[in-house]
């Protein structure tokens, strides 16, 4: 074998080493990711929660003061089983976007990574799994605010974290590849204004779906937060197994999507 054929395969195999998904690299990541947020923990906790919780309160108390039902349900506990889904959003879309840009934009820790044995695939993977096991545990909130006020939920609502950690997941990869692809920081009014605030609109959190027009009920079938708001509604009021299995299949799918999109922008980002 030649010099320039020894080094050809030393390459190769360094760059199969580094495509490769490594369980302590991802860990490792995890585990600094959760060292620092046991400082800000208090502070994220607080936006991630609250904010949703006072949606429940003001559409429930408020404008289920004039609609009393919707579609059999209490109107109460229609929204209190769809806002789940806006938590789920605020604790993993942003997060995605604002922590990843600052991340590898001003404080470099993603360079620190690189320079040890971690892969930009392993970074990715770390992030996602970590916001998404918080997004798990906060979208549980407006959930447990709706049970105080009254809502009666079934066994089933056991699966409401499972449902809130692979929705969040998705929309952390989501977050992740507009941050690796955006310019500038103030980039993100045009996400945040131009699709996040209408996939909130028609995920049918607080109205049916079926109200609007064709081309929108059309559209929502496309929306992650509507198949998390189906999943969760079924979970907490009764499941609908056949459909159920396809809303699981699309978030599945938004998410595997989102993953690869992530890797690929940070890739480029971050190395090509």
């Amino acid at each position: 074998m030649t010099a320039s054929e020894a080094v050809t395969a030393v390459r190769s195999r360094t760059r199969r080493r580094m495509r490769r998904i490594e369980a302590p690299a991802v860990l490792g990541v995890m585990s600094r990711e959760a060292t620092i947020f046991g400082r800000y923990w208090r502070t994220t906790t607080f936006s991630a929660v609250v904010e949703p919780t006072i949606y429940l309160l003001a559409f429930g108390f408020g404008f289920g003061a004039l609609v009393t039902s919707i579609g059999g349900l209490d109107y109460k506990q229609y929204v209190g089983t769809g806002i789940v889904a806006t938590a789920v959003l605020f604790s993993s879309a942003f997060p995605g976007m604002y922590g990843t840009f600052i991340k590898y934009r001003f404080q470099r820790t993603y360079d620190a990574f690189l320079a040890a044995p971690v892969d930009v695939d392993e970074i990715v993977t770390a992030e996602m799994l970590w916001t998404g096991l918080r997004a798990g545990v906060y979208g549980n909130a407006p959930l447990l605010v709706a049970i105080a006020f009254g809502l009666t939920p079934r066994w089933t609502a056991l699966l409401v974290p499972l449902i809130c950690f692979l929705t969040g997941v998705g929309f952390v990869g989501f977050g992740v590849a507009v941050a690796a692809t955006a310019k500038s920081i103030d980039n993100f009014n045009y996400i945040q204004s131009g699709v996040l605030t209408p996939l909130f609109l028609i995920a049918g959190t607080f109205f049916p779906v079926s109200s609007f027009p064709p081309a929108i009920r059309l559209l929502a079938q496309f929306n992650p937060l509507f198949h998390c708001v189906q999943l969760v509604r079924h979970a907490v009021l009764g499941l609908h197994p056949l459909a159920d299995l396809g809303h699981l299949g699309a978030l599945l799918l938004f998410a595997g999507l989102m993953w690869r999109l992530a890797i690929w922008r940070m890739r480029v980002r971050l190395i090509d």
